[in-house]
């Protein structure tokens, strides 16, 4: 399993930084290379507590100014878990059924002495069969009892008291797509409708040793589901182990693929990747080109974090001229962290959030559902 990621160094470590001169930009230039140093000694000597929430009561010495919850609504969280367990099975593309009328084997498909295949006749893409005498009849989205009614009514047409029996042979269109850190990925055809943990058992093992859970996520009819996978998986909250419906993907990142966003008032705004499962808050504004001769304490002591999991999110505010001065502990991001630096003392989360929006949009395609869903969602429609 994946080890929780913390925000303080490990205790086999220490590393101290007196500043005994005046916070010039010049001197917190050379803190923040220390600093740096120091993480990696950190590292390197011993893995960090077993912890990835923030915790400003536990910390004295946390950067961490404010932290807000935000949910979801309920009409946009995920839908049950086990909604559809006992839903009837509906036909579809690639399904294949065999048909056969009482007395009347040449109207049965296959026909009798005519074999083939798995046995039966496959339901077209646009949901029809083609069956003798009445031709192609639409059977899609129905249940077996459904269209074995509308084909006992076609039939009767031309027969006294038709007697159909349908069966399915196979359930081709209940297909799931399994992609990312599983030893057997690809499309899987269980023949009945499955839960998360049900299609993740489907993928062969999960490598959590290599697998981001934080950013694995589930797409249903070409939007991302607000799973929180980690709950799922390493705190067995079966809240989370939502029934999948046909044609879902699984998609669960490579952790060698981690990222926070960084964007604001820095030289080179985006991606930041982890290294060896790591990275700091001091780390991701050195990466993105934080000019540090010409910051002030007031956009240092108000850096934004936004970290989303499943249908929540933390809104936080982190002083980082607190961390640069050698007064709290570096700041651990998260996978799928989003940093804003602002241009200069912002008053309210809702400018933060208005002038991160076009930033956002650039990179929708990565993000966590909660904010897809809370701010991109609601802007485009």
């Amino acid at each position: 399993m994946q080890k929780d990621r913390g925000i303080g160094m490990s205790s086999n470590t220490s590393c101290t930084i007196n500043v005994c001169h005046a916070a010039t930009p010049q001197n917190l230039l050379r803190i923040t290379v220390v600093l740096v140093a120091c993480i990696a000694i950190s590292a390197c000597a011993a893995a960090p507590p077993a912890s990835h929430s923030v915790s400003t009561q536990a910390l004295t010495s946390s950067a961490v100014i404010s932290a807000d919850q935000q949910t979801l609504p309920a009409s946009e969280h995920l839908p049950p878990a086990g909604a559809n367990a006992l839903a009837p099975y509906r036909l579809g593309p690639d399904d294949i059924i065999s048909i056969s009328v009482y007395m009347h084997p040449e109207l049965s498909a296959p026909q009798q002495g005519i074999t083939g295949g798995l046995g039966g006749v496959m339901v077209t893409s646009d949901g029809t069969v083609s069956l003798p005498l009445i031709g192609n009849i639409d059977v899609g989205g129905l249940t077996i009892g459904d269209a074995q009614q509308k084909i006992n009514t076609a039939y009767a047409t031309y027969v006294n008291n038709p007697n159909v029996t349908i069966q399915l042979v196979s359930a081709q269109s209940l297909r799931y797509y399994l992609l990312g850190a599983f030893s057997a990925p690809g499309v899987k055809y269980p023949g009945h409708e499955v839960s998360l943990l049900d299609a993740l058992s489907l993928g062969g093992s999960v490598d959590f040793t290599n697998a981001d859970l934080y950013q694995a996520y589930v797409v249903q009819d070409s939007q991302k589901l607000p799973v929180d996978f980690h709950a799922l998986l390493a705190n067995g909250d079966l809240s989370q182990n939502i029934t999948l419906a046909p044609g879902d993907t699984v998609v669960i990142p490579a952790a060698s693929a981690e990222d926070a966003f960084v964007f604001g008032a820095v030289g080179k705004p985006g991606a930041v990747p982890f290294q060896a499962g790591q990275l700091s808050l001091p780390q991701a504004l050195s990466v993105a080109d934080l000019d540090l001769q010409n910051y002030t304490a007031a956009e240092l002591s108000q850096v934004r974090v936004i970290r989303s999991n499943g249908a929540s999110a933390e809104f936080m505010i982190v002083d980082v001229a607190k961390i640069l001065r050698g007064e709290a502990v570096p700041f651990a991001l998260q996978p799928g962290d989003i940093v804003f630096v602002p241009p200069d003392r912002v008053a309210s989360w809702n400018q933060v959030l208005t002038d991160l929006l076009p930033s956002l949009q650039t990179i929708s395609g990565v993000l966590n559902p909660f904010v897809s869903i809370a701010y991109l969602s609601r802007h485009t429609n």
